[in-house]
């Protein structure tokens, strides 16, 4: 479904991810976690050409993002990008900020994608809030909409880029439920995140990511039971010790 052949990137003189190679199955789910500057939210961004590799390749589908002459607008829209600020339009209702893509990109008319869009909305709890623009809204109810919005676009693929990063801890919960229902419905995913819960409960697969390099790629069980590197120790110690005090 995805897969990542040593790619590299580079800002600068700055090498920010070096070779990293990856697979995604399909219905799979992919945590991708490492210290903050690691390379994470770049290796998402690269997936759907929001960034451009420096070198290496990765394909979709059977289609190559980095290909010259690949229509990168079409991909990204068979590709759900959920990122952590949210990306609504403030002027815009939820519904229509789910509409849009719809309308403007699979040409559906208004009521086909009305329909679709108030199916979504009431997937994620808010088709009570289908009338109310961002401004009026949560955090938490901020990115389910965002998320709706993605599965609007029907895709084959969602990366999520922290979603839970910009959230109170009390809204955390409501967007990684839904993501947790998405993963169980076989949506194909790869996920850059700190929640280390989810991960454990919803990843098929961990990637650790350390100064750009793919340092582990392995079955979740594995990765939280016997980490192979010391800087994943390391990571999952402190990052477990900060989960257990705020529990």
């Amino acid at each position: 479904m995805i897969e990542l052949r040593n790619v590299t990137k580079s800002y600068g003189d700055f090498r920010v991810l070096d070779g990293c190679s990856a697979t995604v199955e399909c219905g799979s789910v992919v945590v991708v976690c490492g210290p903050s500057g690691s390379g994470k939210s770049t290796l998402i961004r690269c997936v759907n050409g929001l960034e451009a590799v420096d070198s290496g390749d990765i394909v979709v589908d059977g289609v190559s993002v980095t290909a010259h002459g690949t229509d990168l607008s079409a991909l990204r829209a068979r590709i759900g990008m959920v990122f952590q600020s949210f990306e609504l339009f403030p002027h815009r209702t939820a519904l229509d900020n789910v509409n849009l893509g719809q309308i403007k990109v699979l040409k559906r008319d208004r009521r086909s994608a009305t329909e679709r869009s108030m199916q979504l909305l009431e997937r994620v709890g808010l088709a009570n809030q289908a009338k109310k623009f961002p401004a009026a809204l949560s955090g938490g109810q901020q990115q389910r909409i965002a998320i709706a919005r993605a599965l609007a676009m029907d895709p084959v693929a969602m990366l999520f880029d922290e979603p839970t990063s910009a959230l109170d801890p009390e809204m955390i919960s409501e967007v990684l439920d839904v993501m947790v229902a998405l993963a169980e419905d076989g949506m194909t995913m790869i996920v850059v995140t700190h929640e280390m819960a989810f991960a454990r409960k919803v990843a098929d697969r961990v990637l650790f990511i350390d100064h750009g390099r793919v340092v582990e790629d392995r079955d979740t069980q594995s990765f939280f039971n016997e980490p192979h590197s010391e800087r994943a120790k390391e990571f999952l110690s402190k990052i477990l010790q900060h989960d257990f005090a705020k529990a």
